[in-house]
């Protein structure tokens, strides 16, 4: 399963390379910024694809992404200014008596500091990493899907929630942010044939066990190439007219190199000649779908542990 991808976050990508337009208005509801609620997640590259906004809708969006990483930034100061006290608290009862619990909470206290501190530098620097352009599941996206006779690009969390679900249905089955081949007829029936999409990345990364130990592998195309990742999404509306749109990456049996390196499932990267038929699929012509997953791009994928 693919749990983690290195992608292009940032929408201009779709917009140079595939002439795709932008849903600004679902970006918009998407990261507004509400502080009643949990915020959505989403890598910093996307944020920082709207820092230089040209247009209402995009500066809409850039002070939303303000707003949150501001509160952000005051609850993580708040936290840490009680982990350092309870630190203090611990180091000094330990100089007086050794006691089971203050050394369990001077650990504690320690790590959630370091967490904290990370979390911050994060939030507060301006240089780009790669890891930016990293998702997991939960986080949203930028995908390519077909709207209206063009490509469109709308931002989804990766993790599909299938309309008709409980909302509780994340939580019950957390693997839905994959759609295996084998069953693209059967649990995804609803979304192989009418409701495909794309996202770009650069790698993925998969758990593997070494020798008895999990470890993380990125795995690359040696030629550096882009994967034109097959995607499956959803519309999903809740009893209140609350709106999710969410996507899931189609994955299939690995190359020789990704078995031999330890894991069992691989994602589709799509060749570009089929993108539209891909993204504009006929439901009742389902071979032709299943022809385009066949004829995929085979890379050769290099590994190596994941930072």
């Amino acid at each position: 399963m693919c749990y983690s991808a290195q992608i292009y976050a940032s929408y201009k990508k779709f917009v140079r390379q595939f002439g795709a337009v932008m849903d600004l208005k679902t970006f918009v509801k998407a990261v507004w910024y509400d502080p009643a609620k949990k915020p959505q997640k989403w890598p910093k590259a996307m944020e920082d694809a709207f820092a230089d906004p040209q247009t209402d809708e995009e500066r809409q969006i850039r002070d939303a992404l303000a707003r949150w990483r501001a509160d952000e930034i005051a609850k993580l100061e708040q936290e840490l200014f009680a982990q350092t006290k309870r630190k203090a608290d611990a180091e000094r009862t330990l100089q007086t008596k050794t006691t089971k619990t203050a050394t369990e909470s001077l650990r504690i206290a320690g790590n959630k500091i370091e967490q904290i501190k990370g979390r911050l530098s994060d939030l507060k620097r301006s240089e780009p990493k790669d890891s930016d352009s990293r998702i997991y599941p939960g986080y949203y996206a930028p995908v390519m899907v077909w709207e209206d006779g063009r490509r469109v690009v709308k931002p989804m969390r990766y993790q599909c929630r299938i309309d008709g679900v409980p909302a509780e249905f994340d939580r019950k089955f957390p693997g839905t942010y994959n759609a295996r081949r084998d069953s693209l007829e059967k649990y995804w029936r609803k979304q192989f044939g009418t409701f495909h999409g794309v996202i770009l990345a650069q790698a993925f990364y998969e758990h593997v066990d070494q020798n008895g130990k999990d470890v993380v592998l990125e795995f690359k195309p040696s030629t550096g190439q882009d994967m034109i990742v097959a995607c499956l999404w959803s519309r999903w509306i809740g009893r209140d007219g609350e709106e999710l749109l969410s996507f899931a990456a189609i994955t299939d049996d690995p190359p020789a190199e990704v078995a031999a390196a330890g894991h069992d499932r691989c994602i589709i990267p799509i060749k570009l000649e089929h993108i539209d038929v891909w993204l504009n699929p006929d439901p009742k012509n389902l071979a032709a779908q299943y022809a385009i997953l066949d004829d995929r791009e085979r890379p050769h994928y290099e590994h190596r542990m994941a930072a």
